[in-house]
């Protein structure tokens, strides 16, 4: 048990440090040559940088420690120590990668492939189980104390910060700064389920047991077989439940479809699975 623990704090090391480099190459690259502010700490940072010409890693250092000192007071140790790591090391990243070259000056490309980069590497520091503080600790404080939804309190958070751009920005830059964020949820989310999907496969046949025979014998698939009741005969019947992942599903359906030409399959997206065969070894 102890190796396991291990090795899957070594990993979550590997997602965070990762997440935090691809996420300083995201602003020194696309996001802060083309001023789009996408919420949170990043945001602010590109906001004080044109208005006042503070490094934004020095301004993210600011930003951060007085706020993961407020989430151990108001959070707790374990939610603190698992931000420290990644506030501590994302603005040393963005620090390290400041001169990196310029990789568009478009400003719809930016938003769109800024979002995609950023998101990507937040993505990846949350399959950390960490996060890059700022105010994403704003949003965990205000969810704890006012019972508040984390996805709305994290709108309004950086809604503000959105707004607050028209500060030093004219409103062209806030909507690319809006396409921006949108893209980053969306990228989150694909790197949070993973890029191995799953299909969830509910299948009812007068020739169950022979399917479920070769689904286990022929495919080395678990199947969960079901009793259900027949809403318009009224008959008992049985229906079968596989999760197999997306590339087998053809194979899977024309099988079927060989034992029982007639039989009643049911597929839909499994947005993550666990389990053996899947996110545990075989």
């Amino acid at each position: 048990m102890s190796k396991i623990v291990t090795k899957q704090r070594v990993l979550d090391l590997v997602y965070v440090l990762s997440g935090a480099l691809v996420l300083a190459i995201s602003i020194n690259a696309i996001l802060l040559p083309n001023q789009i502010v996408a919420g949170g700490a990043n945001g602010i940072s590109i906001i004080i940088n044109h208005l006042f010409g503070y490094s934004v890693s020095t301004v993210l250092y600011i930003i951060n420690i007085p706020l993961l000192v407020l989430c151990f007071v108001l959070l707790g140790k374990e939610v603190g120590m698992k931000t420290i790591v990644g506030s501590m090391i994302y603005p040393f990243f963005v620090g390290i990668t400041e001169n990196m070259p310029v990789l568009t000056n478009n400003p719809l490309l930016a938003g769109i492939f800024g979002g995609i980069v950023t998101g990507l590497g937040l993505g990846l520091v949350f399959k950390g189980n960490a996060s890059t503080g700022g105010t994403a600790i704003i949003s965990q404080i205000v969810t704890k104390y006012l019972k508040i939804p984390i996805g709305v309190a994290v709108s309004v958070v950086d809604g503000f910060v959105i707004l607050g751009a028209l500060i030093a920005f004219d409103v062209e830059i806030v909507l690319y700064s809006l396409i921006c964020l949108f893209v980053i949820g969306r990228v989150i989310d694909l790197v949070q389920v993973s890029f191995d999907r799953s299909k969830n496969v509910l299948i009812i046949s007068d020739k169950s047991k022979e399917i479920q025979t070769m689904i286990l014998e022929e495919l080395d698939r678990g199947v969960t077989a079901i009793p259900v009741k027949g809403g318009y005969s009224q008959g008992q019947q049985e229906m079968l439940m596989c999760v197999i992942p997306e590339k087998e599903f053809l194979e899977l359906r024309e099988r079927v479809l060989a034992i029982d030409p007639h039989g009643f399959v049911v597929a839909m997206a499994a947005s993550e699975v666990m389990g053996k065969g899947f996110s545990l070894g075989r």
